[in-house]
């Protein structure tokens, strides 16, 4: 199972942003890690490694080890219309982040969890497959058990209201993934071209 179970606050002080957590880190500690912190002469990145790095970010934001980013990867290239923007989709459409993003769970990490432990129902069916891809219509929803679990539910938040690809029931604890997302639409600070253009060389 691909999952990145390293230190967190260390990659959110790579990427400068709290890809993977809160980021509280970030207010004490802003510069990136290493033996000399904010003392290290660092040099200019060059065009290579910009590159690199957005797709790292993109990588520990979603949770994928590198075969499976670079899998998703040749799916989207496959599909009509910019790949990058392809790529955004295919990795909105996966079950643990769908979970994650109605609110189920507080992370993607639980979110992961949930799906692992077959708490997850898709379409009436248990689905333990967080890679899983989604399309539109699709009806997500806890387990009736899970429903009555005072630690699944206690997890469950508010939906994002920005979020308007996905509808949530709070009620039902039942949500649909109404459509693939448009770019403009997902929140994540993540420059597709550039990971494009890294895997074009």
């Amino acid at each position: 199972m691909a999952r990145y179970t390293g230190p967190k606050n260390r990659i959110c002080r790579i990427f400068g942003e709290p890809i993977l957590g809160s980021g509280k880190s970030l207010s004490k500690n802003s510069f990136p890690p290493g033996q000399h912190g904010p003392t290290r002469k660092r040099k200019a990145a060059s065009e290579y490694a910009v590159q690199l790095k957005e797709k790292q970010k993109a990588k520990y934001t979603y949770g994928l080890l590198e075969k499976q980013f670079a899998n998703t990867y040749v799916e989207a290239s496959r599909l009509k219309g910019a790949t990058g923007e392809n790529l955004i989709k295919l990795l909105e459409a996966r079950l643990d982040n769908t979970v994650y993003r109605m609110g189920i769970a507080p992370t993607r990490p639980a979110a992961r969890q949930l799906v692992s432990h077959k708490h997850i129902l898709v379409n009436g069916e248990s689905v333990n497959i967080p890679s899983y891809s989604l399309r539109p219509g699709d009806v997500i929803e806890l387990k009736p058990k899970s429903k009555a679990n005072p630690t699944v539910t206690g997890m469950i938040g508010s939906k994002n209201q920005k979020i308007n690809w996905l509808e949530w029931n709070e009620k039902e604890m039942k949500g649909t993934y109404l459509a693939h997302p448009e770019r403009e639409s997902v929140p994540e600070n993540i420059k597709e071209q550039l990971i494009v253009e890294l895997y074009s060389k």
